[in-house]
């Protein structure tokens, strides 16, 4: 994975509609994935301003619910994925702070990826915590693209 492959994954996973249901489905999306690989993981999905859904699985600690709102936050302050943003970071030698974004509650490692509709933009985002920063990356990935097949 790479900054040119995270921005082509992001630039075609738009979807036609996010609504409850569809959070719904992604995070049961996401449940099954990690429950089949027996991953423990945290799984959030949200808008700026309400929580859609929420999971902690077994083998996930309360950590990982820190790390999935950083890296949340991360993806509502700059409308990329956390991985996106981790890969422009370290090609500029720079961070996060340098947008007066806090360490303490930003992450720039991957898992979060932005949940884009078509013809309004970055509506919400869906973010996994719990793994390498590129699996967490990769399993919201597989869920949003089965989801986008769905539509």
């Amino acid at each position: 994975m790479d900054k040119a492959r995270a921005a082509a994954q992001e630039a075609r996973l738009i979807l036609n509609r996010f609504t409850e249901d569809d959070a719904l489905a992604l995070g049961q999306m996401l449940v099954t994935f990690a429950r089949q690989d027996h991953l423990g993981v945290v799984i959030d999905i949200r808008t700026p301003n309400r929580t859609l859904f929420h999971a902690a699985l077994p083998g996930s600690a309360p950590i990982n619910d820190n790390w999935a709102r950083r890296k949340s936050n991360t993806v509502l302050a700059t409308h990329k994925s956390s991985l996106l943003n981790h890969f422009e970071n370290a090609e500029s030698s720079s961070t996060l702070g340098k947008h007066g974004l806090d360490h303490a509650d930003y992450s720039d490692h991957g898992g979060a990826v932005p949940i884009r509709v078509k013809g309004a933009g970055m509506v919400a985002v869906a973010t996994v915590s719990g793994l390498p920063h590129l699996d967490d990356h990769a399993l919201v990935v597989r869920a949003i693209e089965a989801l986008l097949g769905q539509q």
